[in-house]
């Protein structure tokens, strides 16, 4: 049986979220529900950042900068969306971001539509570990 990673602190964004998407409904700007969303986690006293600076170096040069919306409590990464529905590309992204940032939790939220909807993602440790170390084509 795996473990559920940060239960406790999910629960609560998970709170949040549903709060904030009953509060102001479907249909908004993605950075109205980023907004509500801080407001709520700051009443809940849940620590967080926003719009957290992602860099991707090669050669110990910058190749790419991306935003995570929320960091919340150096733990969870929230992507939140305003689309039709979460797609592969929005999962790609947090298992991205996930990787960049080396945390391990992510959630995407959707809030334009008259339910929320999201996803959990975890990112496997053992697996990203074994990619990283497995030799590149031609390499030998």
């Amino acid at each position: 049986m795996s473990k559920f990673i940060y239960k406790q602190l999910s629960d609560k964004v998970l709170q949040a979220a549903f709060t904030v998407h009953s509060s102001v409904g479907s249909g908004l700007l993605e950075s109205v529900y980023q907004k509500d969303l801080e407001v709520e986690l700051e009443f809940l006293n849940i620590p967080f950042v926003s719009q957290v600076p992602l860099r991707v170096f090669h050669r110990n040069k910058l190749v790419g900068d991306f935003f995570a919306d929320i960091i919340v409590d150096s733990k969870i990464i929230l992507e939140l969306k305003a689309v039709k529905s979460i797609n592969s590309v929005a999962e790609a992204q947090l298992l991205n971001y996930l990787s960049i940032s080396g945390l391990s939790v992510g959630y995407v939220f959707n809030f334009r539509n008259t339910s929320l909807s999201w996803k959990r993602m975890v990112k496997d440790a053992y697996a990203s570990r074994e990619r990283s170390e497995r030799p590149a084509k031609g390499s030998g």
